[in-house]
């Protein structure tokens, strides 16, 4: 079992709010053996909110919209008027697109920062800020490589910026202004995780960090790396933060900790906080994040070190937060979107559900949240490594991973 810091957690088997291998593969962490390609799950459930709507699993074919090389992420911006809808789509090698969903047209933008691309690393998230419709501004997350002392190091950033042009044939990043960046920069170019998402109010600002194959990190409160982070807009702290302190700065920053890869962060119809986490070699996680708990990377996982060791299981140490839902064989979760309907509703049954999109599995995950338990409701085999999923007025789509990679609406039976 890895020991955890003790300079920088004290006494953590009575306090409930106080952590690496290689990557099996640069694109996904969590084990790629023993995949089942079935399309349910033989731990699905129907939740009582469901079963007025229908127990039949929906089905959908698919239509591409456009297509992309090595995407990571995607934002929709907001609908005005009678424009068609338009997607922001980043890929790692450093582009961002503006793409037409109506037509697939896609527009670059320039002005984006230098990335450092490779493994898992390079240009990461992106998400619009909750005045774009006045500020037009847009928050981007990407891996940034060391200068000096801290060559060969990485770490990601995340960064304000104004996109100007928006409809012109020429959109550029303008006023790029830093928010926040992952310290130290270390060696290695996995788990950045640098996930982005505000808050349903707009206040806050999450970020993912990945503990970035170190271990250690995520238990270590003088680094930012293994933890869920929370700041205002502009990157100040929240004074409502759970380790605020004026004697360690970063842990202010910090709203759980013990986490090692989340690629995927939403809430729910209810507020509360949802996260789909890279297991190690199997185990998988889908976690209700709360403030200031212990998730117990990588003192316990219900997975196991790339080498076979064992990991102790989350139910002998109840003092850290435990999964709602564990994957055993992994689906190597990479994002997730809430469903929610909207002048569209093209799949009742999955009102509510987080749909969760897997790479190693090649599935398209639609799991059921109900108060603060969760289970997998269905599962669908997309035939390709899926990187991004996202929900918008009642419709729905997925992002393909790695090259020749196809943006595909996914259209009702």
């Amino acid at each position: 079992m890895t020991t955890i810091n003790k300079r920088h957690i004290s006494t953590p088997l009575t306090l409930p709010i106080i952590v690496s291998a290689l990557l099996f593969s640069t694109a996904a962490c969590s084990n790629q053996s023993g995949l089942t390609t079935s399309t349910d799950s033989k731990d699905a459930k129907t939740s009582p909110k469901k079963s007025a709507v229908s127990n039949e699993k929906p089905e959908f074919t698919t239509k591409t919209v456009a297509t992309f090389d090595e995407p990571w992420a995607m934002v929709a911006l907001p609908k005005s008027n009678n424009a068609s809808l338009k997607f922001l789509v980043t890929q790692k090698t450093g582009e961002l697109f503006i793409v037409d969903t109506a037509t697939g047209a896609k527009t670059e933008v320039t002005g984006i920062p230098s990335v450092a691309y490779g493994g898992q690393g390079g240009l990461g998230d992106i998400t619009v800020a909750p005045d774009f419709a006045t500020s037009n501004n847009v928050y981007i997350s990407y891996a940034e490589a060391g200068k000096g002392t801290d060559s060969n190091k990485f770490g990601a950033k995340v960064i304000k910026a104004k996109l100007s042009g928006l409809n012109s044939a020429t959109p550029s990043l303008q006023n790029i202004t830093p928010i926040w960046q992952q310290t130290p920069k270390v060696t290695g170019q996995g788990h950045y995780s640098h996930r982005l998402l505000f808050s349903p109010d707009g206040q806050y600002l999450y970020i993912s960090s990945g503990e970035r194959q170190k271990k250690d990190p995520a238990q270590d409160m003088s680094m930012n790396l293994g933890k869920i982070i929370r700041l205002h807009p502009d990157g100040s702290v929240p004074k409502d933060n759970p380790f605020v302190s004026d004697s360690n700065k970063i842990a202010s920053q910090f709203w759980t900790v013990g986490n090692r890869n989340v690629l995927g962060m939403r809430f729910d119809e209810n507020g509360k906080l949802w996260i789909s986490e890279m297991g190690p070699k199997d185990g998988d996680e889908f976690n209700l994040i709360e403030k200031g708990k212990n998730y117990g990377w990588p003192i316990v996982s219900n997975g196991r070190n790339y080498s076979g060791t064992p990991i102790p299981d989350h139910d002998t140490r109840p003092e850290f937060a435990a999964p709602k839902v564990t994957w055993t064989p992994v689906i190597s979760p990479s994002s997730m979107s809430l469903y929610t309907a909207g002048t569209h509703n093209d799949f009742p049954a999955w009102q509510g559900d987080f749909l969760v999109g897997g790479l190693s599995s090649k599935a398209l995950v639609v799991v059921d949240v109900n108060n603060n338990t969760a289970s997998e409701r269905y599962r669908y085999d997309m035939g390709e490594r899926i990187r991004s999923v996202l929900t918008v007025d009642g419709k729905v789509w997925v992002l393909e991973d790695e090259n020749d990679s196809k943006l595909l609406q996914l259209i009702p039976k």
